[in-house]
């Protein structure tokens, strides 16, 4: 398994890639708080960008509170991996 690899969007394990980079910018926060919102406890969305979120980080933590961990998978300065596990 790739456990970093975003190119391969394989959903295992209650993992579901959001890849955001294909995503238009001026849609990606409402697709991604979209999604967020379809997740049940215990899942987790792994998200794949071109640059660090620190805003949309912010936005999600306001919004979502302790409802969902953040992790970073790969931070580098063109490809960016964060899981965002959902609790219960």
């Amino acid at each position: 398994m790739m456990a970093h690899d975003c190119s391969i969007p394989v959903i295992q394990n209650g993992v579901y890639i959001f890849d955001a980079r294909g995503i238009a910018r001026r849609f990606r926060h409402a697709a991604i708080f979209g999604a967020l919102n379809a997740l049940q406890a215990g899942e987790t969305m792994r998200f794949c960008n071109d640059h660090d979120p620190l805003p949309l980080l912010v936005q999600i933590e306001q919004f979502f509170g302790q409802r969902v961990k953040t992790t970073y998978v790969q931070r580098e300065a063109d490809k960016i991996v964060i899981d965002f596990c959902i609790q219960s």
